[in-house]
């Protein structure tokens, strides 16, 4: 009988440690191994007649390679089995991207670095697989190929001879000697498709960050400004400038920013879209249409309740729009004589739509919180699924719901995720996230980094939209200017409450991360509360007046702070952590890439130091070589590991 008895109590413990094992988190580096295992798909790209859909997939390499390798392929819209279109005859995988179809749907243009690694050139295959001959020799940046109307040449943004990959992402090249300005200005050049000839079209002075044909091959719409690239992409301008290398004409100075330029179907307007935008790349506004001959500008969607982030023009005239818009996002249109504007297809998913010029026929890369990035094509809103790459992608966080909340006469939206294996019964810590930008959004696509690793860890996770966030129409996104964290964090903390109503979360529990303008409002959040009990700051600004004088773009500033540091310091100082600092009382880790442009670090250098001396447990940890992004595989998992555990001392232990 005794044996019988052991027996028993030995598989109540086995069941109990099972349950235990079952109920325990993943690990971090499981986690991180897991969503580096998901199928990234970009530039998806509908053909002209509609039947094929082109994308690219990027591929799993080791992690030695920092250059990640990716692929394009091409499928029918209506099933069949893709084809792989490559400049490789080595058999190796290499970085092939940008995928654009001719005008007539025949063939593919797309970069490749097949002949020289990290040395992009243009290609043009056959659509329906074969060889692809390689159109461009250049040395230098390559982007942005675009076929003219008649097929007969490939336009593309070009930094001739440089070997600095643009943008203020990257980790900037260390100074050395005698510091001076070196302006590299990325020029339209203009391959001819039959026997490979390069000449320039634009100026030499203009540094072009988005361009469009005219629809009779002429001309190109652009926006560009003179001077440095990465630091002025604030005050760039709209022109228009002949193909054949002609006098370029200025046809818009904006107020704020402008993106996507598109020529209307006759060719008699530009549509750009103009609004405050934080960084190139991270787009919102309202939709605009100038003269391409010269003339005022007009709004067409003044008051509209979302952030359109690219524009199509149609044959028939109307204007389609994909957009951030409360949370998700949505696909409209607009016409541009009678200004109305029709909603096509709102989700809550996030989407990167490509139409064509008539007809219904677009294809999507859609992802969600329930659904792991997959390329989709058909019917705008009526897609079919075309790659399963994700099928069975691990989800790592419990249910995904919108909430809403008001903040001085405001309607404030952000996401609220529940932890893995969520028991009702419970009370669990939170953890709010804020995003970069501040021109940008929290939007539902599958998470990554520490959005995914804290819910698998018990976290609840907060993901606010504030003011100065996309997908609440324009006057949204400037509700901040001259206000940097102010009313920002009054749309946060009035969110907190909206969070701790509508989930078991334990208000004693909170604690903040956020990287860039996250990570500012992490160093500024615990200057004004002490509501949270840890915080994880990277690349955080604490003292705007010295940033001024540091970063590598201080054009983006004076939209948002009215005027340089040197003629209003005031208002510089006021949004700034280092005017508070006596008041920190959380702890706080702080997180830098070494080589960062956009926030140098002696930002985190500051804050770490303050707290030091201000008796605050603080760490502060620099990546070596990294800029604002932070890329190698090793560095990642060391920052979420970091992060867990420094939230865990914290928020767990008591």
């Amino acid at each position: 009988m005794k044996w019988k008895l052991s027996l028993i109590a030995a598989l109540g413990a086995l069941a109990m440690a099972v349950s235990a094992a079952a109920q325990s988190p993943p690990s971090v580096d499981s986690v991180l191994d897991s969503l580096r295992a998901v199928r990234s798909y970009s530039a998806a790209r509908i053909s002209p007649d509609g039947t094929r859909v082109a994308w690219v997939e990027t591929l799993d390499e080791p992690a030695a390679s920092m250059a990640r390798h990716s692929a394009i392929w091409v499928s029918p819209v209506a099933g069949g089995r893709p084809v792989r279109i490559t400049a490789a005859s080595d058999g190796r995988n290499h970085r092939e991207i940008r995928p654009e179809w001719s005008r007539d749907g025949r063939s593919l243009a797309f970069l490749s670095d097949a002949e020289k690694e990290r040395q992009l050139q243009i290609y043009v295959a056959p659509a329906g697989g074969g060889a692809a001959r390689q159109l461009t020799h250049v040395v230098g940046q390559v982007e942005d190929p675009a076929w003219s109307p008649d097929g007969r040449s490939l336009a593309f943004l070009f930094v001739e001879g440089s070997t600095q990959e643009t943008g203020a992402l990257v980790a900037y090249k260390p100074d050395s000697g005698l510091v001076e300005e070196k302006i590299e200005e990325q020029r339209i050049a203009v391959a001819d498709v039959a026997g490979g000839r390069v000449r320039q079209a634009s100026p030499a002075d203009l540094y072009v960050y988005e361009y469009d044909w005219s629809p009779d091959g002429k001309s190109f719409a652009a926006t560009a400004a003179r001077g440095s690239g990465t630091d002025n992409y604030w005050v760039a301008k709209l022109y228009t400038i002949p193909a054949d290398g002609g006098a370029t004409r200025e046809i818009w100075k904006p107020s704020l920013q402008l993106a996507s330029p598109r020529w209307s179907a006759d060719g008699k307007a530009i549509a750009v879209i103009h609004g405050l935008m934080s960084d190139f790349g991270s787009t919102g506004g309202d939709i605009w249409t100038v003269p391409a001959a010269g003339g005022a500008a007009r709004n067409l969607t003044p008051g509209m309740a979302g952030s359109p982030n690219a524009l199509f023009c149609r044959a028939d005239g109307q204007i389609l729009f994909s957009q951030q818009i409360d949370g998700g996002f949505g696909v409209g249109s607009v016409d541009p004589v009678s200004g109305k504007i029709s909603t096509i297809w709102n989700g809550p998913e996030t989407i990167r739509l490509s139409v064509t010029t008539e007809g219904p026929a677009s294809a999507v890369v859609r992802s969600s919180f329930d659904r792991a990035p997959e390329v989709w094509a058909g019917e705008i809103g009526k897609w079919r699924q075309i790659t399963h790459g994700n099928d069975g992608a691990r989800r790592f966080w419990g249910e995904a719901k919108s909430l809403h909340w008001e903040s001085d006469g405001a309607r404030v939206q952000g996401w609220l995720l529940f932890p893995l294996a969520f028991d009702p019964a419970k009370r669990y810590p939170m953890v709010v996230s804020v995003h970069g930008g501040p021109a940008a959004a929290s939007g539902p696509s599958w998470p990554y980094r520490w959005n995914a690793v804290l819910p698998s860890q018990g976290y609840f996770l907060l993901l606010p939209n504030p003011r100065g966030s996309y997908g609440f129409g324009e006057k949204f996104t400037q509700a901040n200017v001259k206000d940097f964290g102010h009313g920002d964090l009054r749309d946060i903390l009035t969110g907190v409450d909206a969070a701790l109503k509508a989930a078991p979360i334990d208000g004693n529990r909170l604690g903040m991360v956020g990287w860039s303008y996250g990570g500012y409002m992490a160093m500024w959040t615990v200057t004004q509360t002490d509501r949270f009990k840890a915080a994880v700051a990277g690349a955080g600004i604490v003292n705007w007046q010295s940033y001024y004088g540091q970063n590598r773009i201080d054009q983006w500033m004076l939209p948002y702070f009215g005027k340089s540091v040197y003629e209003d310091p005031e208002v510089y100082a006021r949004s700034s952590p280092i005017t508070y600092i006596t008041k920190v009382k959380t702890p706080t880790l702080v997180l830098h890439g070494e080589r960062d442009s956009e926030v140098p670090t002696p930002q985190g250098y500051e804050f770490w130091h303050a707290l030091k001396t201000l008796n605050v447990p603080t760490q502060l940890v620099i990546y070596e070589n990294e800029g604002h992004g932070v890329r190698r595989p090793d560095h990642v998992k060391d920052i979420e590991r970091r992060v867990v555990g420094w939230l865990d001392k914290y928020l767990k232990s008591n």
